[in-house]
């Protein structure tokens, strides 16, 4: 299942779009959004795969909304203006729907996303089942991972914090040196040890051993860098340091 938002200031027209969603069997719509503003406030607390984001609204155009976004979304453009579309295209946009379309073109754009999100979660199963078998015969002071076309394996320890990127995990590793890998944070969180680590924002785990302070809405590392608390986990992360004192 796919999930989406619509984002269109005029009624008619997320209404239009809305229905379409709503006639497609793999899609779902988490919500529909008059504004920008409204849809950065859905992103902060719903996982959302899909984008259909109209150009032209008030408050802010649909592609400095495409810009501001921090993580990875497919977008598809809904526009009346086709003078946009290579500006759209440049910011990687799946496909560029021009008003008024039908039902028939916005499938030809949906199952661009619908074939993608297969695609990408088949090698997400591959990569599970590979690390589910590596994580049985390889010592638990390591992990594999695989990455610039071959495997290689990370010293536990050594991890201070994973970050999602999208459809890749970039892990942090003591000494600056990032290692990037198509997998997802969730199977990761599973893979990791979890008294050593800690799922601290949609985006973030955290090696406990590496934070130095913290705040309500940041955690500080012995590295001298810092990552966001969410709010949605806030609680267990303080449940986890209150056990401590």
């Amino acid at each position: 299942m796919v999930r989406c938002i619509a984002i269109d200031d005029e009624p008619l027209a997320l209404r239009q779009i809305k229905s379409y969603i709503e006639r497609t069997e793999q899609l779902e719509l988490v919500a529909t959004c008059r504004s920008a503003t409204d849809a950065l406030r859905v992103l902060e607390t719903e996982h959302v795969d899909l984008l259909f984001v109209d150009i032209h609204m008030p408050d802010m155009s649909g592609l400095d909304f495409v810009r501001a976004l921090t993580s990875s979304h497919y977008i598809v453009f809904t526009t009346a203006h086709p003078e946009f579309a290579l500006e759209g295209f440049k910011l990687n946009a799946i496909d560029y729907l021009l008003k008024p379309f039908t039902y028939d073109e916005f499938m030809k754009a949906t199952q661009k996303v619908i074939s993608l999100v297969d695609l990408v979660e088949r090698c997400h199963a591959a990569e599970s089942a590979i690390a589910q078998n590596e994580a049985e015969t390889t010592d638990k002071e390591f992990i594999s991972v695989k990455a610039d076309y071959k495997t290689q394996l990370v010293k536990i320890v050594d991890i201070v914090y994973l970050e999602s990127a999208g459809e890749y995990v970039r892990l942090h590793i003591e000494g600056s040196s990032t290692i990037t890998t198509l997998f997802r944070l969730k199977n990761m969180e599973t893979t990791l040890p979890q008294d050593q680590f800690l799922r601290v924002h949609r985006s973030y785990i955290v090696n406990l051993k590496r934070i130095s302070s913290y705040t309500k809405g940041r955690i500080f590392l012995d590295n001298g860098e810092y990552i966001p608390l969410g709010e949605n986990y806030k609680e267990r992360f303080f449940e986890h340091f209150d056990k401590l004192k």
